[in-house]
C-alpha cells in the first residue's frame, strides 16, 4: 500500500501562519512595540544611561528649566528631572509587571478549571470572581498601604489580585470554547489524564487571549500605581512617575514642564500597551475558528421503558456488552431521552457495524460506552462490560483507565481531532508517555513503527509535520496508528470516512479490517452506509429513533431485511456515491485488486 493516495497539503492555512509575522506587517502596532521596547531598553538600563543620580540634590538645580547638562530641567527639589524619569520607567515596569504575573496566576487557573470541570467549579469560581469585582479597590489598596507601610511589590500583588477576574472570564469563555472540540475528546480516549489535557491542549489555547489581556492590564496597572504614588504611598528615594507627577502638579501654573514630562511618559507607554493589545486582538479575532463539535441528534420523545437489540454472546465471552443503556439530555423544556433501552455486544475478533440515519442515536450510544458525554448529557444501563469486566458503576478515574488501554476510538473529521497547535508527533508520542509509561525514545520508535504499519512510507516527516500539512486521508491513518498503538482489544471507530473521498474511504476501510484481524480486537463501527458495512462488518444493528430495530448478519440483513426502515437504508446505500459497488471502482482504478 503506497502513500500516492495521500498528497501533503503543505501550503499553511491562515489561521496557522505565524502571529509574530502577521503582527509585524500592522504598522501601528510595530510602532507602538518599538515605542513599549525602547521604554523597556530605557528601564533596564537607566542607571547605565542616566547623567546623574536621581536622588542628587541641587539646590542650584530646584525648578530650572532644560539646559545643557540636565535635558528635562531640575524639580522643585533640586533633582535631574531626566534621571529620575529614566530610573521611574524601570519602577512603572516592574510594578506593571508584578500586576499581570499576579492577575495570571489567580484568574487564568481558575478560569481554565471553572470552563473544563464546570458544575460545582463553575460556580465556585464565579461567585468569587463577582465577589471581587464588587470590592472597592482604590480603599482595599489604601488599607493594604497603611497596613505594609506603603510595601511597593504587596501593593502591586493586590492591584494583579483585583485584575484577576478579568483573566478569569477570558480564560473560562476560551475553554468552554475549546473543552468540547474533538480534539480534546480523543485525548481522553488516548487515555490522558485531565491535568495532561488542561496543559497540552486548553491552556494551549488560553495563551494567546492571555498575552491579549496582559498588554491590556499593564497599561491599567500603570495608571494605578500612578495614583497611588501620586497620593504619596511609596518611598521618595524610589524614583517613580506618580510622585513625579504629584511634584509637578503642585507645581503647575508656575513650572508646567515638570508635569510634562512623566505624564508624557506614562501616557506614551500606556498608549503603546493599549495598541498593542488591540493589534493582537484583531490578529487572533481573524484566526480559524476551530471545527466545532458535530451536532447533537434530535431528541425522539421520551420513552423510559423500552428496550431494543439482542444480545448474542455470553458476559464472558464478549468484547464490549451493554445491557439497557439510556442516554437522557437535559434540555430548557424539560429532559429528552435520546437512546432507549438498547442492547447490544461485540465478541474478540468480530466487526459489528451500527448504522442509522444522522439523530438515530448511535454517536451517542458509542460516546456514552467511552464515557465522553457533554456535561448536559446523562447515561444509565443496567449493565456495561468490557472483555467480561463491569464498568458501568466504576469510579470515572478507574473508566478512563480504560481508555488508550483496552479501549482504542477513531472518530470521524480528522483534521478537527487533531489539535493544531502541536506536530504529529508530539500527538502520537505523548499518550504512549502518560499512559504506557514509555520512554520518551521507546515512544518515538513505538510511533514510527505504528505510522509505517498504517501505511504512511515517510513517517519521519509525518511525525514532524502540524496537521494542516497533511491531506485528509493521512490525517485519519494518523488516528487509527494513535488508537491501536497501545494494543487494545475494542477499538470504536465513528463515521471513520464520511469527510474522505471514496479512494480513500477504501483503503481506509480495508486498513481497519486489517488491523483487526492482525490484533484480534472486537471492532465497532458507527456509520450511516450500508455500505460501510456490506464491506467490512460481521454483524449489523440499525438503529432508530434512540432504539435497535433489528441486528442480524450482515448477509441476512442484506437479502432479508425484517424491517422496512433497514430496506430503506439498504436501498439508499445502493443508490450513493460511496456504495460497494463503486468502492470497488475506486480500487480498481487505484491499481489494487477487487476485494471478496
Amino acid at each position: 500500500m503506497t502513500d500516492a493516495a495521500f498528497p501533503a497539503d503543505i501550503t499553511p492555512s491562515p489561521g496557522k501562519q505565524g502571529l509574530w509575522a502577521r503582527y509585524l506587517r500592522r504598522p501601528a502596532g510595530v510602532a507602538a512595540l518599538a515605542v513599549f521596547l525602547l521604554v523597556v531598553l530605557v528601564g533596564l538600563f537607566a542607571p547605565l544611561i542616566a547623567p546623574h543620580d536621581p536622588n542628587f540634590v541641587d539646590f542650584a538645580l530646584t525648578q530650572t528649566p532644560p539646559a545643557p547638562g540636565h535635558l528635562m530641567g531640575g524639580d522643585s527639589a533640586g533633582r535631574d528631572i531626566f534621571s529620575r524619569l529614566l530610573f521611574g520607567a524601570r519602577t512603572t515596569l516592574y510594578g506593571a509587571a508584578v500586576a499581570c504575573l499576579a492577575g495570571v496566576a489567580l484568574g487564568v487557573p481558575a478560569g481554565v478549571a471553572a470552563g473544563y470541570f464546570g458544575g460545582p467549579a463553575d460556580r465556585i469560581c464565579s461567585w468569587i470572581s463577582d465577589a471581587a469585582q464588587s470590592v472597592p479597590g482604590m480603599i482595599v489598596l489604601l488599607i493594604v498601604a497603611a497596613g505594609t507601610g506603603g510595601d511597593f511589590t504587596v501593593l502591586m500583588v493586590t492591584v494583579g489580585a483585583f485584575m484577576a477576574p478579568g483573566y478569569y472570564r477570558m480564560s473560562r469563555s476560551k475553554t468552554l470554547a475549546v473543552r468540547n472540540e474533538p480534539y480534546i475528546d480523543a485525548a481522553r480516549v488516548a487515555g490522558l489524564t485531565h491535568t495532561k489535557i488542561l496543559y497540552a491542549h486548553v491552556l494551549r489555547a488560553v495563551h494567546a487571549p492571555v498575552i491579549i489581556q496582559s498588554a491590556l492590564t499593564a497599561g491599567v496597572a500603570m495608571g494605578m500605581q500612578a495614583g497611588l504614588q501620586f497620593l504619596g504611598i511609596g518611598t521618595a528615594s524610589n524614583p517613580n512617575w506618580g510622585q513625579m507627577m504629584n511634584d509637578g502638579f503642585r507645581t503647575m501654573l508656575t513650572h508646567p514642564l515638570i508635569l510634562l514630562w512623566p505624564s508624557a511618559a506614562l501616557g506614551v507607554t500606556i498608549a503603546a500597551l493599549a495598541f498593542m493589545g488591540s493589534t493582537l486582538g484583531d490578529l487572533v479575532s481573524v484566526r480559524t475558528e476551530p471545527v466545532s463539535r458535530r451536532a447533537r441528534p434530535a431528541a425522539p420523545p421520551r420513552d423510559e421503558g423500552a428496550r431494543s437489540g439482542d444480545l448474542v454472546h455470553a458476559v464472558e465471552d464478549s468484547a464490549l456488552r451493554v445491557e439497557n443503556l439510556r442516554v437522557t439530555y437535559r434540555t430548557p423544556d424539560g429532559d429528552k431521552q435520546v437512546v432507549r433501552g438498547v442492547c447490544l455486544d461485540v465478541a474478540p475478533g468480530e466487526v459489528l457495524g451500527i448504522v442509522g440515519e444522522s439523530g438515530s442515536g448511535k454517536s451517542q450510544t458509542v460516546f456514552s460506552t467511552l464515557d465522553l458525554l457533554p456535561a448536559e448529557g446523562h447515561s444509565t444501563a443496567d449493565g456495561v462490560w468490557i472483555a467480561g469486566r463491569p464498568v458501568g458503576d466504576l469510579p470515572r478515574a478507574k473508566r478512563h483507565a480504560l481508555l488508550g488501554t483496552r479501549i482504542g476510538y477513531v472518530p470521524q473529521e480528522p483534521m478537527s481531532n487533531l489539535d493544531p497547535c502541536y506536530t504529529i508527533g508530539n500527538q502520537l508520542v505523548e499518550p504512549l508517555r502518560a499512559v504506557h509509561e514509555l520512554s520518551k525514545d521507546e515512544a518515538k520508535e513505538r510511533a514510527r513503527a505504528i505510522l509505517v504499519r498504517v501505511g504512511i512510507t515517510d513517517p519521519e516527516r509525518v511525525l514532524a509535520s502540524y496537521p494542516h500539512q497533511i491531506s485528509g486521508g493521512m490525517a485519519q491513518r494518523v488516528l487509527i496508528a494513535g488508537a491501536v498503538a497501545g494494543n487494545p482489544s475494542l477499538l470504536v471507530a465513528d463515521e471513520p470516512t464520511t469527510a474522505l473521498d471514496v479512494t480513500v474511504q477504501a483503503e481506509v476501510l480495508e486498513l481497519l479490517r486489517e488491523l483487526q484481524q492482525e490484533y484480534g480486537m472486537a471492532l465497532v463501527i458507527v456509520t450511516h452506509n450500508f455500505g460501510v458495512v456490506a464491506d467490512i462488518c460481521d454483524r449489523v444493528a440499525v438503529m432508530k429513533d434512540g432504539k435497535i430495530i433489528e441486528t442480524g448478519p450482515v448477509d441476512q440483513i442484506f437479502t432479508q431485511p425484517g424491517d422496512p426502515y433497514t430496506a430503506e437504508l439498504i436501498h439508499a446505500s445502493q443508490d450513493d456515491t460511496e456504495s460497494r459497488a463503486e468502492l470497488d471502482a475506486a480500487w480498481n482504478k487505484a491499481g489494487r485488486t477487487v476485494r471478496t
